[in-house]
């Protein structure tokens, strides 16, 4: 009985001090900047989509791209458009589980619905993720370009964000 008690007590003292590691470093996370690292990452990305946007459509844009932590924690990023003003916002807290996913995956795809934007192809009916946006994120090296949602699934779940 006492070995068993030793094992249950050696379990506990061990998740409690990995408990304390996660908030701990969960606390470092979101009240630091984000790293050099990522940050470096990001502009090198987004050097890279100016780039392939004037060779593809021979265009030169200039997108400011926002890291926010006041978005939705169901939310990657989300691309703007208002009276000509166009941002791209990456939740910042998302960087945590995988700053790759979100310099790969979601600006690539959040640029892509910028220059839907530009090229004035965005609307209410084809919701964004078209096979003109699939394309035009294809063309900008993205990766899993090949979602189709309804625009009130992504327009309902944005809604607090921008309001």
């Amino acid at each position: 009985m006492k070995s068993l008690y030793k094992i249950f007590f050696s379990i506990t003292i061990l998740s409690t001090i990995l408990l304390v590691y996660v908030i701990y470093q969960d606390k470092i996370f979101k009240t630091k900047p984000l790293s050099n690292t990522i940050q470096k990452k990001l502009i090198q990305k987004e050097y890279h989509l100016k780039e392939l946007t004037y060779q593809k459509y021979k265009i030169r844009v200039d997108i400011p791209i926002i890291i926010t932590d006041t978005m939705n924690n169901n939310l990657f990023g989300l691309a703007t458009y208002n009276n000509g003003d166009i941002k791209i916002y990456l939740n910042r807290n998302r960087f945590q589980e995988s700053s790759e996913y979100m310099i790969d995956y979601v600006l690539p795809h959040e640029y892509a619905h910028a220059l839907m934007f530009i090229f004035n192809k965005f609307t209410e009916q084809n919701g964004g993720h078209t096979k003109l946006w699939q394309k035009i994120c294809l063309d900008l090296d993205g990766k899993k370009c090949d979602r189709f949602v309804k625009n009130n699934d992504i327009l309902m779940g944005k809604l607090n964000f921008l309001y």
